[in-house]
């Protein structure tokens, strides 16, 4: 199976990027499709057997264009784009001028007074609504495809309305020029004018606010450096990024930035991260100390190794999960695609049904067709198409300049909806830097023991092994293997050891008579460590970690917004509870095993949407097992972190701030789908003619306008949330 991700042009509304996403998963060989409006680009999962020339093909076939691998770069708004626009609005006012002057008694030009001389004020009209049909010819022509290829969109609609216009205009003007004066009332050439006007201001101001959308993601594509220092010899060589290679020395001065992922092999300094991973202090880096591609030098000169390039780089994998989350579908946008779908058939059959009525009941042609006309333009499938990707990708921006990767929109969707939180002690609630707080002895040099304790360490993640590290050699250990949820074995000098806590003794099948030492140990705090030889105890160690600083905050904060807070641990129950009773957790599940954290977090599940929180490695399961697992990630192993949101520093305090971007970001959505529908239905209702409200294609090509501005502008409300997350 290959993926790839495409720009595609040609989508104007939801009903074009919902066509398309329908028209791919239908054909022989594609796995899945997800088409996004916003970001205008198709990802696509497809058999190994298939080209990227064949999707092509497949993409101009269902009547867009494949613009190659997408890339996040933003839209050129051209200064010419604006310049039309400015004078195509001000040749729009001419029109209007010159068609409402007799309604509204301005003064006019004598030979262009409508009741004096209606032939030229017809054909002036005439002439003025030309450069109109060029400058939307590319609507036009977008509209007649779709139709061709069976399918609808806005453009149709609009298409629809300024041909209808446009013909019964030329009907019109060629029975004036016959002498049937009274036709100069049926002309529509000025709503022709204001309805394209109006349909390339509203696709102005949505580009330039789907740009904005962009800016979170695009600050991270922009990030590395253009260039970097490579060290040949005693030189230094500037060289551009596709130059570098792995293992390359390559160096950073104060004011430079780090050009791949890489460690430091020369030096020290401070490199600032905060667009990584939203880590607002400068962290002290030295000699064999990971550095990311984009950081920025504060203080000090290093010399690095390059280690990821390219798109293995962390900050590639970043944007690439930041993208991949803004393709895939909240719950509410594949009811609203499905909406999209029917959205233009029905407009155009209530359209087309209120024309017949109105000839039945016996009005003017010129009636029933304005009644048509304002029909279909008044209706906009771009305001519902807008509402829910908009706010998403602006979000997931939002998320990621916090250095929170959300790995898809459904997820982001599910977290307002969590009533349990689930933290991890050592390394989540706990920096996870354990040291040794008290130690007991009972055979041997203390030296010894502990070298062969930092030996056996020395082969396992858990944190703990923090605790023991030494500058002397190490032992060489044999048949080394971890005891799930209880501690580890092996042979050192040809004598088996065992490691962990208390659960050991029920192993060796040993009678604890320790349990002076392990109650006063775990009263200050403590973990306890037991040291066996063979069947004896010989040392007992306490080992202490760090609470994190702003846990306390975090969970005051958790509780605020009703959230149960739960610690869910293998460490003992004392020691538990007093770090819970420190920090404001009121329950505590210790004693715990991995499996059995699994056993833990359904029973929770049964009560309600439950987040776990952990290191992403030793919790995978219990993660994998809630409704929703964040992990904590050392900045430089998302690739393969398999939980929902990876938080890409140490700040706790980054998980209130998702629950309140989840809960802003559903708000706007929710707003903007009441707008997009009430929109809609208040609008064909007027534009029927039910209501005694006056409503003409003009006003309408306007209000349909008014509609997809409010909606863009609201999702970018977003963006204001500031790094407190509101």
């Amino acid at each position: 199976m290959k993926k790839i991700v495409l720009s595609i042009a040609g989508m104007s509304c939801s009903a074009c990027s919902s066509s398309l996403e329908n028209f791919l998963n239908k054909q022989d060989g594609i796995i899945s499709a997800s088409v996004n409006l916003v970001l205008a680009n198709a990802s696509i999962e497809y058999d190994d057997n298939l080209t990227k020339e064949y999707l092509d093909e497949l993409i101009k076939k269902a009547g867009f264009k494949s613009l190659g691998e997408y890339k996040v770069v933003q839209e050129n708004l051209r200064k010419k784009d604006k310049l039309k626009l400015i004078l195509f609005g001000i040749l729009a006012l001419i029109v209007l001028y010159v068609s409402m002057s007799h309604m509204v008694c301005l003064p006019i030009i004598e030979f262009l007074n409508m009741e004096k001389y209606p032939l030229n004020y017809a054909i002036c009209l005439a002439v003025l609504n030309i450069p109109f049909l060029i400058y939307g010819l590319d609507i036009l022509i977008s509209g007649v495809k779709n139709l061709l290829h069976r399918s609808s969109n806005m453009d149709t609609l609009v298409m629809l309305g300024v041909l209808s216009s446009e013909l019964y205009s030329l009907f019109s003007l060629v029975m004036i020029f016959n002498g049937s004066i009274e036709c100069v009332e049926n002309l529509y050439f000025e709503s022709v004018c204001i309805i394209i006007y109006f349909v390339k201001l509203g696709r102005f101001i949505a580009d330039k606010n789907k740009n904005k959308t962009l800016d979170a993601i695009k600050e991270l594509v922009t990030i590395t450096p253009d260039y970097a220092y490579l060290k040949k010899g005693d030189e230094e060589v500037r060289i551009t990024l596709d130059k570098i290679k792995v293992g390359d020395i390559l160096i950073c001065k104060p004011g430079m930035k780090i050009a791949v992922d890489g460690r430091i092999v020369k030096g020290s300094t401070h490199l600032d991260e905060a667009f990584i991973t939203g880590e607002s202090i400068a962290q002290k880096k030295s000699v064999g100390d990971d550095v990311l591609a984009g950081s920025l030098n504060v203080d000090g000169f290093i010399e690095y190794e390059a280690i990821r390039i390219g798109a293995a780089s962390t900050i590639s994998e970043v944007v690439r999960l930041v993208i991949d989350a803004s393709n895939t579908k909240t719950h509410i946008s594949n009811l609203v695609d499905k909406i999209s779908q029917k959205f233009v058939p029905t407009i155009f059959f209530i359209a087309l049904l209120t024309f017949i009525v109105y000839m039945v009941i016996g009005s003017t042609l010129t009636q029933a067709l304005e009644r048509f006309i304002t029909i279909l333009v008044s209706a906009c499938p771009c305001a519902l198409g807008l509402a829910t990707p908009l706010a998403i990708v602006v979000s997931e921006g939002v998320c990621a300049r916090f250095g929170i990767l959300v790995k898809s929109s459904d997820i982001l969707e599910r977290v307002k909806d969590v009533s349990t939180v689930v933290f991890d002690k050592t390394g989540t609630l706990t920096y996870g830097d354990l040291r040794l707080s008290e130690e007991h002895i009972f055979g041997g040099d203390s030296n010894d023991v502990k070298r062969i304790v930092a030996s056996l360490e020395s082969k396992t993640s858990h944190p703990i092994s923090n605790a023991f590290k030494i500058d002397d050699k190490l032992y060489d250990v044999v048949d080394f293997k971890t005891i799930d949820g209880i501690g580890l074995t092996g042979k050192v000098n040809d004598k088996v050891y065992f490691i962990g806590n208390n659960k050991l003794f029920k192993v060796l099948d040993i009678k604890n008579d320790y349990e002076d030492y392990e109650k006063n140990i775990v009263n200050t705090g403590a973990s306890i460590v037991y040291v066996f030889e063979e069947n004896k105890v010989v040392a007992i160690f306490g080992v202490k970690d760090i609470i994190r600083d702003n846990i306390q905050e975090v969970i005051k904060n958790l509780k605020v917004m009703n959230k149960k807070v739960v610690m869910l641990t293998g460490d003992n129950e004392c020691t538990a509870k007093i770090i819970a009773s420190s920090i404001g957790i009121d329950e505590v599940r210790a004693n715990v095993l991995p499996k059995e954290k699994k056993i833990n977090i359904d029973e929770l599940k049964q009560s309600g949407k439950v987040m776990m929180i952990g290191d992403g490695i030793n919790d995978a399961p219990s993660l994998k097992s809630a409704d929703i697992g964040v992990s904590i990630a050392s900045g430089t192993d998302i690739a393969n972190n398999s939980s929902d949101i990876i938080l890409m520093n140490n700040d706790l305090s980054n998980i209130v701030k998702l629950f309140k971007i989840s809960k802003f970001t559903f708000k706007i959505i929710g707003e903007n789908l009441f707008w997009a529908f009430i929109y809609n239905i208040c609008m064909i209702i007027i534009s029927i003619g039910i209501l005694p409200i006056t409503n003409n294609p003009m006003i309408a090509a306007f209000a349909m306008t008014l509609s997809s501005i409010t909606v863009s502008f609201n999702s970018l409300r977003i963006l204001k949330l500031n790094k407190e997350g509101r």
